[in-house]
């Protein structure tokens, strides 16, 4: 794989009666053929972080060495906007680089979502929305360590591991469910882990510790997937808590675990099309 240098590029798409910002990611070569487009949602709980933030995850990897065109929406928050309006913003997104995918040097049939805490829960959302509504194709996904459930699992529950516990998770996903929150009424748009259709779906790679809260939940995400027919894999690592690798990039376990990731880009990026259905 050769390294790519990167422009940045800011954008402003309406949704319905509002605006979002989009952050731009692309090779500042531009390839003589069409790259895979992604998009890639941040984490923060649903109420906190900014697209910005992709500079510090994996996301920016599928630039500078797979050469791909990356979008980042800065979806609507929590604090203020409850479900559903982070979905519809990133809904907009996903259709956006669709859409516009000819000039932004994109190849249609490799459209990919990823995302990593709750950007990974919304990754998996996207994903459902899209095979249900028939709007957009998507080739693969890369929900890592997602927040996909707001039930309490046996991970979630009583966890007190660093940086996200049972406290803040019950925290943020009160606050982007309000009153649904503690019902039967949580659509699986908001909650994926509610799902109980996993077909259709495209195929999927994701990384979790085994100590964090959302270990459970992530392990039977992929099992689902696999129990549809869905190529899927999660890989699991001993004492990590949650976003260890956004902590700890120098460690000798994490380079491991990315230069792994990269394994499943490159996998996918060779494997999985999905072409766009032909109006």
């Amino acid at each position: 794989m050769s390294k790519h240098l990167f422009i940045t590029e800011k954008r402003k798409i309406p949704v319905g009666d509002h605006s979002i910002k989009l952050l731009i990611l692309r090779p500042l070569t531009r390839s003589e053929d069409p790259v895979p487009g992604v998009l890639w949602v941040h984490g923060g709980g649903y109420q906190s972080g900014s697209a910005k933030d992709i500079f510090a995850t994996r996301a920016l990897s599928l630039v500078v060495k797979f050469g791909a065109v990356l979008v980042a929406p800065d979806y609507r928050l929590s604090k203020k906007y409850p479900y559903p309006a982070a979905l519809h913003d990133c809904w907009a997104a996903l259709l956006y680089l669709k859409e516009h995918a000819e000039e932004l040097g994109v190849r249609s049939d490799q459209l990919m979502v990823g995302g990593e805490s709750a950007g990974g829960g919304m990754a998996a959302a996207l994903c459902m929305l899209a095979r249900d509504r028939g709007e957009v194709n998507i080739a693969f996904q890369m929900p890592l360590y997602p927040m996909l459930d707001d039930r309490d699992t046996p991970s979630s529950k009583d966890n007190h591991a660093p940086n996200w516990n049972t406290k803040r998770n019950k925290k943020a996903w009160r606050r982007y469910l309000r009153s649904a929150y503690g019902t039967d009424l949580v659509p699986y748009y908001a909650a994926p882990a509610r799902c109980e259709d996993y077909s259709g779906l495209p195929p999927c790679y994701t990384f979790v510790g085994d100590i964090e809260p959302f270990y459970c939940e992530t392990v039977d995400y992929v099992q689902h997937l696999r129990e549809a027919g869905i190529r899927a894999e999660a890989d699991v690592y001993p004492d990590w808590f949650h976003a260890y690798d956004l902590f700890f990039p120098a460690k000798k376990v994490v380079r491991d675990a990315i230069v792994r990731f990269e394994e499943q880009v490159q996998y996918a990026i060779e494997h999985d099309f999905a072409p766009q259905r032909q109006k």
